[in-house]
């Protein structure tokens, strides 16, 4: 078992989300790497891998998605993710089922009365046709006697994607519902499988990690998740305050002296996420300015030697830089020669 610092597991991070060098890999690949994008407000997947990847240009992503080489759905912990045609059906094999017992538990008494069998079949008949707009297929359910299904439980019953152009920096609500199973040919995988396809992709994008935090990060608990993880041999390590910690055996880690060059990153990136605390991306100082009750969805952040050191805006053509502490001159240089390629980015 080896002992971790938290300056190593930080550079284990941004390593593996690709934040210490800019990647040249596919874009789906990337996807793979940073384990899926969550996307509840689409740019911020844009600018998510324009921040991982070399000459990465918006209507990459929008290409992707249309040609279905990415695809976009209600995935880990409800929430809305893009990850890679190949990941979808593994994932949603390891979630489907906790996923369903949580959002039916949350709201039980909205719930009571739906008779499953019905609605799932009523939803894949009204989008047999094709895809439509979540207004759309509520009236039709509606019209068949279906009414006032709570949002977001469509996808209880159903496997349903988000079909582009929804979902797009274009068009940014994600609101145009289409059957997975007509968007991507189906694969059938057993929830075990699913789990560990998780559980590595995981590790291969925040690792090392504890069990706790892989299971917050797909919506599980760790109970739900240790019979997969205790066939799997994981290599064991040990952080500075005393934390179990795994990893996949056959990764590196890179030095705690390598470099970290600023970085620009958006809304809702996994990176700043309570499942990745351990690394010290957001020092805890910060933490209640970037999320707080006022801004669930966080803030845009800008990283500094592996670490949150202020927030960023798209304004009147520019990137305005709000520090949440001083600065160097060197490390301003570094700031606003990034913020200048942002800036371009988005014109």
């Amino acid at each position: 078992m080896t002992d971790l610092t938290t300056r190593q597991l930080n550079r284990a991070l941004l390593d593996r989300q690709l934040l210490l060098e800019r990647s040249t890999l596919g874009l789906a690949r990337v996807v793979e790497a940073m384990g899926g994008i969550q996307m509840q407000y689409a740019p911020a997947g844009y600018i998510g891998l324009w921040s991982r990847m070399h000459d990465f240009e918006r209507p990459k992503l929008t290409e992707a998605l249309e040609q279905r080489r990415v695809v976009q759905g209600t995935m880990m912990r409800g929430t809305i993710h893009t990850v890679s045609a190949r990941d979808y059906w593994p994932a949603m094999a390891g979630i489907r089922r906790v996923n369903r017992e949580w959002f039916g538990k949350v709201r039980a008494r909205e719930l009571a009365a739906v008779d499953e069998v019905a609605v799932a079949t009523a939803i894949r008949e009204e989008l047999a046709g094709g895809p439509l707009r979540f207004a759309e297929l509520t009236k039709r359910l509606d019209a068949r006697g279906i009414p006032g299904l709570p949002a977001g439980t469509v996808n209880l019953w159903v496997d349903l994607l988000r079909i582009p152009p929804s979902g797009t920096w274009e068009r940014r609500r994600a609101d145009l519902y289409g059957l997975a199973d007509h968007w991507l040919p189906r694969v059938e995988v057993d929830e075990d499988a699913g789990i560990e396809h998780l559980v590595r992709r995981y590790l291969g994008a925040f690792g090392p990690a504890p069990l706790r935090d892989i299971a917050s990060w797909m919506g599980l608990n760790v109970v739900q998740l240790r019979h997969v993880t205790d066939r799997l041999r994981l290599r064991p390590h040990r952080s500075e305050d005393g934390q179990d910690l795994v990893d996949l055996p056959e990764l590196d880690l890179p030095s705690e002296d390598a470099p970290a060059p600023v970085r620009l990153l958006p809304v809702w990136d996994a990176l700043l996420l309570v499942h990745a605390r351990r690394t010290g991306v957001l020092p805890e100082e910060f933490r209640s300015v970037i999320f707080n009750t006022k801004t669930p969805h966080s803030f845009n952040t800008l990283l500094v030697d592996g670490q949150v050191a202020g927030t960023w805006r798209h304004e009147d053509g520019e990137i305005q830089i709000s520090p949440l502490r001083p600065l160097t001159a060197a490390e301003r240089r570094g700031v606003d020669d990034e913020a200048h390629r942002l800036a371009n980015f988005h014109d």
